[in-house]
């Protein structure tokens, strides 16, 4: 496995790149990553060990894109990235016992719902809005709860943080988005410390695709300063359907499992 051919390397290499692009522009980008390496024949537990490690490079690109220009202070958002860690944790030592496949089965719905939310909801922009619930109790509350969530199963753990400051901490889409990645740096970062200790970290392929990763955030990053609300709204809701899609789609599906289909 650590020895794929040049051409497997560079397939994974571009959908990194692709990935780290839409991931710091709107999340979702597991939805590429993970099917690629499993079509490159990599097993799902390394897939899941090796992706976490990709992905550190695509949020932390993207955590430190969005810091260089403004739109996140990453030292006072410490805390929040610590949360989201500890959740991570949580929930990767939990992903053994919990039924994963009910989370499967409520997800497309849940995201299909965050996508009504930012393509209906009229007055997300680019400017904060009235907060719902103080700094701390987000920070106690909500943040570990997502960070759990990614480390017992992961897809569409960015639309989640972003639907929490938008709706919740009532942050203008670009602040939002810019929040979300450095959560998302902390839950992967958390979430990876329990799959190096299981032993199902590939580094050749996680390095590679993390390269990938990095460069696709810096330019999926620019462009969405650059854009605003315009292209991170739309992606947003596009990223979610699709993502929700893929899953309803996959013979696996529990419910289609479950309903004979």
């Amino acid at each position: 496995m650590h020895d794929l051919a040049l051409h497997i390397l560079l397939f994974l290499f571009a959908a990194a790149f692709l990935a780290g692009f839409i991931d710091s522009i709107a999340g979702g980008g597991g939805m590429i990553t993970i099917p690629a390496m499993l079509i490159a024949g990599i097993p799902p537990l390394e897939t899941l060990g090796t992706n976490k490690l990709q992905s550190l490079f695509g949020s932390g690109s993207a955590s430190i894109a969005y810091a260089r220009h403004g739109h996140v202070n990453l030292r006072e958002q410490l805390p929040m990235a610590l949360m989201s860690a500890a959740g991570a944790v949580l929930g990767a030592l939990l992903a053994t016992v919990v039924p994963a496949d009910v989370l499967e089965a409520v997800l497309p719905f849940l995201l299909i719902g965050i996508a009504l939310y930012f393509g209906f909801k009229p007055n997300i922009g680019d400017l904060d809005k009235h907060r719902r619930l103080s700094v701390f109790l987000f920070t106690v509350t909500f943040v570990p709860l997502i960070g759990l969530y990614d480390g017992v199963f992961g897809p569409g753990t960015g639309s989640f943080f972003m639907l929490g400051f938008v709706s919740l901490a009532g942050y203008g889409i670009l602040k939002a988005t810019a929040h979300t990645k450095f959560l998302n740096f902390g839950s992967n970062i958390g979430a990876f410390f329990v799959f190096l200790l299981s032993g199902v970290v590939l580094w050749k392929i996680g390095l590679t695709m993390g390269v990938g990763q990095f460069l696709g955030a810096q330019v999926g990053s620019r462009y969405a300063m650059a854009k605003g609300a315009k292209i991170i709204k739309p992606l947003l809701v596009v990223v979610s359907i699709a993502l929700a899609i893929r899953l309803l789609a996959d013979p696996e599906y529990p419910l289609r499992i479950w309903l004979g289909l």
